[in-house]
């Protein structure tokens, strides 16, 4: 297949596990181009098992870790299938899929540093009869990396504004810049929970999935004990690259703060969005005080609350979406995997090691081939 015609898809299902965005993409002059997007929904039942053993509230012996595994990859098969009924568009035009799967574990300190993302890409190859690029993080973990964030190398290319250092903000289940500096370095890192804190507890106590809008947490009112006793976790003061997820923020975590069970939901609630806002604003004045902008995605930017307490914190910088940029906020991280599939097909790297604090530059991926 010649690739200057040819479409790849990404796909991924973020900590927030609240749908799997899937991006057809094609590349104009190496640039990715969004040709069409969907977001597949999780049934309920096994987006709360994915949960519950990404918030370590649950443990999986072997058996249920594969049928875990095969499940969720069968869903990401669907995904794909949905994009490809949905765009009109034959799997013979589609060069490959780049899966990033679902995240269980991501521990990528210690003795034996590992990140673990499951969604069987062998399922998708036979189920979709397209090759499939899968396990990203891996190899730059191996390398000493952090495996994350894999991103900014996609900001950089669509995003960057020659001669001024700007700021990309990745609102998912967890936050993570990437700095587009004026002098033409790039460098990132994951500042702490976006969504991930908020939508458990919302679920919790109001059953929705997520705070529309910021209409819980603006119910409330902030409570500073809490806010200054959440904000004193040690994650916050590692330097970069750093990197976590949901196995360390979530409400078992969040239960711990002794604060929590005297306060009204409303009032956590709003705590929580604050703790968001807060510690993404104080990663951005470390690190890039001389920023100009800041451009949101991920699913953060439709939490109008959420957004205008970030303007507020960040001022005199402008916070925008980075649909202001003709980017679609919702789809760039599956416009990057299918980026990084390409990235793998051509034997060139994906990660950007001043980011994830790799040994060098590696080609990352495994290739799962179709038998079509």
């Amino acid at each position: 297949m010649d690739d200057a015609t040819a479409l790849y898809i990404g796909l991924i299902s973020g900590t927030s596990a609240d749908g799997i965005d899937a991006a057809l993409v094609r590349f104009e002059q190496n640039q990715p181009q969004l040709v069409a997007a969907l977001t597949h929904p999780w049934p309920a039942a096994l987006r709360t098992r994915i949960l519950a053993v990404a918030q370590d509230e649950t443990r999986l012996d072997l058996d249920a870790y594969g049928r875990l595994d095969v499940a969720i990859g069968q869903c990401f098969a669907e995904a794909t299938q949905r994009l490809l009924e949905h765009s009109g568009t034959p799997a013979s035009a589609v060069r490959a899929v780049g899966s990033h799967g679902q995240t269980l574990r991501h521990r990528p300190h210690g003795e034996h540093p590992f990140t673990l993302q499951v969604g069987d890409p062998s399922v998708i190859a036979e189920r979709c009869g397209i090759d499939v690029v899968a396990d990203f993080r891996r190899a730059d973990v191996a390398a000493g990396g952090q495996g994350a964030p894999l991103l900014p190398a996609v900001h950089a290319m669509l995003l960057s504004a020659a001669g001024k250092t700007r700021v990309v903000l990745n609102l998912g289940g967890i936050a993570n810049i990437t700095v587009l500096g004026a002098d033409g370095r790039v460098f990132g890192f994951d500042t702490g929970p976006a969504n991930g804190l908020m939508d458990a507890w919302c679920l919790r106590h109001r059953g929705e999935a997520f705070d529309r809008d910021g209409e819980f947490a603006r119910s409330g009112t902030v409570d500073q004990s809490l806010l200054a006793a959440l904000l004193a976790d040690p994650y916050f003061a590692l330097p970069p690259p750093k990197s976590t997820g949901r196995e360390h923020f979530h409400l078992t975590w969040l239960d711990a703060h002794p604060r929590v069970a005297t306060l009204a939901p409303a009032d956590v609630q709003a705590t929580l969005l604050e703790f968001s806002a807060r510690s993404v604003a104080e990663a951005i004045e470390r690190v890039a005080p001389d920023a100009v902008d800041v451009l949101a995605c991920g699913g953060g930017v439709h939490n109008g609350m959420l957004m205008r307490r970030l303007a507020d914190l960040l001022a005199p910088r402008t916070v925008e979406s980075t649909a202001s940029f003709g980017v679609d906020p919702d789809y760039l991280e599956a416009t990057a995997f299918a980026w990084l599939a390409r990235q793998r097909l051509l034997g060139l790297p994906g990660n950007l090691p001043t980011v994830t604090g790799a040994r060098g530059p590696r080609v990352l991926g495994a290739i799962y081939p179709t038998s079509a």
